[in-house]
């Protein structure tokens, strides 16, 4: 007994209240929460069930459960010899399953679903096409400006070589003493020199005829030249000595010869 301790001691008397900011507040708000979800509970089994809602559990307990012999029409599949769980059908490859049911719940007439889900495939492929078109035009525009970018890298090759070949005619011209060259654009000119002979070019003939050469036929005509007159190749960089060396030795009379 010595060890039991007084009831009316300070140990029992002057408990003192756990008074820490906040518990208070905690406390009531947690019996608050608890209370609430009580009551939400009970509401949830007080509940009457909606109409659909009941309709809808009255068809799935059907659903669920197999049909009996109370059934006319299984009652006539079992006389035809059908068993439960059998396959439909004489050889018995049909549907062992009943076909499910799909409720209707929307206000729309029937055959409007179908109508959507065609509207919306043929937006789909009106999309689809839209977005064909414009690759193909992307395309299309991308090979243009490829086409237009290799046609200028050429053009500018081929006045390239033009001016080479027009450097060429002229050092190889002066070496052999001549000095006007057979037409006026088979030399190289500076832009000064070509002011000047502006009205000298008018006067003279050409045998070609009146319209203008392209780069590509002062090129050939040059080139032609350069090999008969001079046995020289710009692309071969080479004076042949006759004109059986030449077609031994040199590719050919283009540029595509020496690739």
């Amino acid at each position: 007994m010595a060890d039991e301790e007084d009831y009316m001691s300070d140990s029992f008397i002057n408990v003192k209240e756990d008074i820490r900011p906040g518990l208070p507040m905690l406390r009531r708000v947690r019996e608050a929460h608890q209370k609430e979800e009580k009551h939400r509970e009970a509401n949830l089994k007080n509940r009457q069930k909606s109409l659909k809602e009941e309709e809808k559990e009255r068809r799935d307990n059907v659903l669920k459960s197999a049909l009996g012999s109370e059934n006319k029409g299984f009652a006539l599949l079992q006389k035809m010899g059908y068993k439960s769980g059998q396959a439909l059908g004489k050889s018995g490859s049909g549907i062992v399953e009943p076909i499910p049911l799909n409720i209707k719940t929307g206000i729309s007439g029937i055959g409007h679903e179908t109508l959507i889900k065609r509207k919306a495939e043929e937006e789909l492929e009106n999309y689809r096409r839209k977005i064909h078109l414009r690759n193909q035009n992307e395309e299309k525009a991308a090979d243009q400006f490829r086409l237009r970018l290799k046609s200028k890298k050429e053009e500018l090759k081929l006045e390239g070589d033009l001016r080479r070949s027009q450097r060429a005619c002229h050092q190889l011209d002066t070496q052999k003493d001549i000095q006007v060259p057979k037409e006026p654009w088979y030399w190289f000119m500076p832009e000064k020199e070509e002011q000047e002979d502006e009205e000298e070019k008018e006067q003279e003939e050409d045998e070609y005829g009146d319209e203008e050469l392209s780069v590509m036929e002062k090129l050939q005509i040059l080139t032609r030249y350069l090999r008969e007159e001079h046995r020289y190749c710009i692309w071969c960089g080479t004076t042949y000595e006759d004109e059986e060396d030449l077609s031994l030795n040199c590719p050919g009379p283009t540029s595509a010869d020496h690739d």
